[in-house]
C-alpha cells in the first residue's frame, strides 16, 4: 500500500513540467515559434481577464451586500419549515444560495459554520461535503459565456440548477450515512 501511495506521490509531482515538455517539444517539432504562441496566448487571456472584471466586480458586490445586509439570514429563517421538512438543516441555505455565486464567499460561511457547529458535526460534513458537489453556476456561466461571447444559453442554467440541487442532496445523504 505505502509503494502505490509513493508511486502516485511521485506521478502527480511530475505531471505539470511533463505536461510542459510535451507542449514545447511538440511546437518545436512542428516548427512553431512556441514563445510567440506562447505570448500570443498570454496578450488574449489578458483581453479575456479585463472583459470579464466588470462582471466579477458586480458579483462580488453583489454578494458583499447580501451578505452585510442580513438577508442571508432572513433567507434562511424564511426557508427554515420547508428546508428542514426535507432535512436539510436550515444553517445552510444561506451557504447553498451564495455557493451558486462566489465560492470565496461561501468559504467565508464555511468558516463561520464551523466556528458555530464544529467541523466533525452533521452540519459540519454537509457543509464540507456540499461544497465539492455544487458549483459556482452564475459565476462560471457569466465568465465562460461571456469570454466565448455565448448569448442563447439554452438549457444550462437549468442543468446546472439542477445538479446543484442533486449536490446538496448528495451532501446531506452521505453526511448523515457518515454520522
Amino acid at each position: 500500500m505505502q509503494c502505490m501511495a509513493l508511486v502516485l506521490s511521485n506521478i502527480s509531482n511530475i505531471i505539470i513540467p511533463v505536461l510542459v515538455f510535451y507542449i514545447v517539444a511538440y511546437g518545436v517539432l512542428n516548427k512553431t515559434n512556441v514563445y510567440e504562441e506562447f505570448v500570443k496566448g498570454a496578450k488574449d487571456g489578458l483581453k479575456t481577464v479585463v472583459g470579464i472584471a466588470p462582471t466579477l466586480v458586480a458579483l462580488m458586490t453583489a454578494v458583499g451586500v447580501l451578505r452585510a445586509s442580513g438577508f442571508l439570514h432572513f433567507l434562511g429563517n424564511l426557508v427554515r419549515p420547508l428546508s428542514e421538512r426535507a432535512g436539510f438543516p436550515a444553517e445552510l441555505v444561506p451557504l447553498a444560495f451564495i455557493k451558486m455565486f462566489s465560492s470565496s464567499a461561501a468559504t467565508g460561511l464555511v468558516l463561520d459554520i464551523f466556528k458555530t457547529y464544529g467541523t466533525d458535526s452533521l452540519i459540519g460534513l454537509i457543509t464540507s461535503i456540499m461544497m465539492s458537489c455544487t458549483e459556482t453556476i452564475f459565476y462560471t456561466m457569466s465568465v465562460y459565456f461571456l469570454a466565448a461571447k455565448v448569448t442563447k444559453t439554452r438549457y444550462t442554467l437549468t442543468g446546472a440548477l439542477l445538479s446543484t440541487a442533486a449536490g446538496i442532496v448528495a451532501s446531506v445523504v452521505l453526511a448523515e450515512r457518515m454520522m
